[in-house]
């Protein structure tokens, strides 16, 4: 839970980042303000002797965590700027532990996940909590020792009024400083005070990133998704394409990706931007 202070900045930086006025410009550099208050107000900045590695957010690369590591990860995702509602922002939080159960299955536990909506078309604005989760990634081939990666990733989520199965294909490719990964990815979702609103979700996700030095690699990554309303009907495809920097430490890591929509699809947001920080125990 987060302290009353840790709360009074959220709520003042918030202002800031959805405010209806202000350009996109100036909102992202209010999200960065926004990210570094909740790493700093919910005790994340902390000292460790070994961090682990992610160069995406969107992206799930085939490494898991050795046996016996244990790892945070706090993350952040901002989507904002519908066509069909310039006042649209939204804010998702998830709070992850890592387990390394063995060197190939890894456990995640999502303690809780939450977001704050804001515009004219959310019902009910401010923050709700939406879900716990379970996850485990269990990795078939080790992209060095390998050849190439090849992970299987499956996660629960369960809600007051969520019930969700998600499963993963995660490919991955390293040539020399650089790491190649795509996810293959479908969604079965249960919403409603009965579980009674269902739908399907397909995607992938795609990434390349460069290691410029041992604290630094950048890239780029693609988000493409298709929902299917009950079962029955096709939605649009939207596809979403950024860059991403990732910074590593011995003692904690984080990684950004902005994201733009290069579809046109009115009801999605044009921007959206994913940040997540880690640090082992």
């Amino acid at each position: 839970m987060l302290t009353h202070q840790a709360t009074t900045c959220l709520v003042s930086l918030k202002k800031l980042v959805f405010h209806p006025l202000r350009p996109l410009q100036s909102r992202i550099t209010g999200l960065c303000g926004l990210i570094l208050a909740t790493c700093a107000t919910t005790g994340l900045i902390c000292t460790a002797t070994h961090a682990g590695e992610r160069r995406f957010t969107y992206v799930y690369e085939a490494n898991t965590q050795p046996k016996g590591a244990v790892e945070f990860e706090q993350w952040v995702t901002w989507k904002t700027d519908k066509n069909t509602d310039a006042k649209f922002d939204r804010l998702d939080f998830r709070h992850e532990l890592e387990f390394g159960l063995t060197d190939r299955l890894q456990l995640g536990l999502y303690l809780a996940d939450w977001r704050y909506e804001d515009g004219r078309s959310v019902a009910d604005d401010g923050a709700t909590y939406r879900d716990t989760a379970i996850e485990l990634i269990y990795k078939l081939r080790d992209p060095v020792d390998d050849g190439f990666g090849l992970a299987i990733y499956g996660e629960v989520k369960l809600g007051d009024e969520l019930f969700e199965l998600e499963g993963k294909l995660i490919v991955q490719k390293n040539l020399g400083k650089w790491v190649f990964a795509w996810n293959g990815i479908i969604e079965a979702e249960w919403e409603g005070s009965n579980y009674s609103q269902d739908k399907g979700e397909f995607g992938q996700t795609l990434g390349a990133s460069y290691q410029f030095s041992p604290k630094l690699t950048a890239g780029i990554e693609l988000l493409h998704e298709v929902e299917y309303d009950d079962w029955s009907q096709w939605q649009d495809h939207v596809v979403y394409l950024g860059p991403n920097v990732s910074v590593r430490t011995p003692g904690w890591w984080m990684t950004i990706t902005p994201m733009f929509q290069v579809t046109d699809i009115d009801s999605e947001p044009n921007f959206q931007a994913r940040f997540i920080f880690g640090f082992d125990f």
